[in-house]
């Protein structure tokens, strides 16, 4: 089995290009800066940079919502390959193939970090019914319950 599970931030925005031929796909390439879980003797923690590379919608979701800084989880696979650079000399690389990837912290702690949002909507869009709180969660009105289908 080859399943991985990383939890880092963005070290910078994803780099994302589209396949060529008639049935372009999207391919977005990020790397993510994982805490080691002990540190080093100093006492400074110690982070590996893991390549990850995502296709299709995920590639797209990636290049819309995700920021340098932004702390996301991904699970997927490790997949080794080669190929020969310019100079003649083979490269070896290791990257982990998306299978999925949320956020990993709110908007609101995401901001306090200095994470630039995502685009934000057109001046046409509709604004949401409900304000949101700081939290991440909905103010709810009283006398909500009145209005739902069910009880």
């Amino acid at each position: 089995m080859n399943k991985v599970i990383l939890m880092g931030r963005l070290t910078r925005d994803p780099e994302v290009r589209y396949s060529a031929g008639e049935n372009a796909t999207a391919v977005a390439r990020y790397t993510l800066a994982v805490d080691r879980r002990f540190g080093r003797r100093d006492g400074e923690s110690n982070a590996d940079f893991i390549g990850c590379v995502a296709f299709g919608r995920s590639a797209e979701f990636a290049e819309k919502y995700f920021r340098q800084g932004l702390k996301v989880v991904v699970t997927g696979r490790i997949q080794t390959g080669s190929y020969t650079n310019r100079e003649g000399q083979k490269v070896y690389t290791t990257d982990v193939v998306v299978e999925d990837q949320e956020f990993a912290e709110s908007k609101a702690a995401s901001a306090e970090r200095g994470v630039m949002p995502a685009p934000a909507q057109s001046p046409s869009a509709p604004a949401p019914s409900r304000a949101s709180v700081g939290d991440g969660f909905m103010n709810i009105p009283d006398g909500i319950d009145e209005e739902l289908p069910f009880n």
